[in-house]
């Protein structure tokens, strides 16, 4: 619904600037002139290349980001695999520390003391 009103929208105006707008124009594109070129025509052309334009500038700072994105993510799953192995050395040094503590014949005192 909201596409037929945007439609509707951008319908009415073109209308509107092809109604007053349509009186021969000259166009200089570096060596080239165009004449006779009815102003309608080069203002929606304008418009036209101007959305094209602004597509490709989002486009590639779209896939700028993704990129950025996409490296945060490994560096988060290098830190996460590194917390892991970093957790399970800590894992084996309290195992060999309740080891070295039995074979010493010291009890361990409150665990939560510092």
């Amino acid at each position: 619904m909201l596409v037929i009103i945007l439609s509707l929208i951008v319908g009415t105006l073109l209308v509107y600037i092809s109604r007053y707008n349509f009186q021969p124009v000259s166009v200089n594109l570096g060596f080239t002139v165009f004449s006779g070129i009815p102003l309608f025509y080069v203002i929606v052309s304008s418009f036209v290349i101007g959305l094209i334009l602004s597509y490709f500038v989002s486009l590639i700072r779209s896939v700028s980001t993704s990129f950025i994105l996409h490296g945060k993510n490994v560096e988060i799953k290098k830190n996460k695999e590194e917390v892991l192995e970093l957790a399970k050395r800590v894992h084996q040094l309290e195992i060999k520390n309740e080891k070295l503590g039995k074979d010493s014949g010291i009890e361990p005192g409150d665990r939560n003391a510092l």
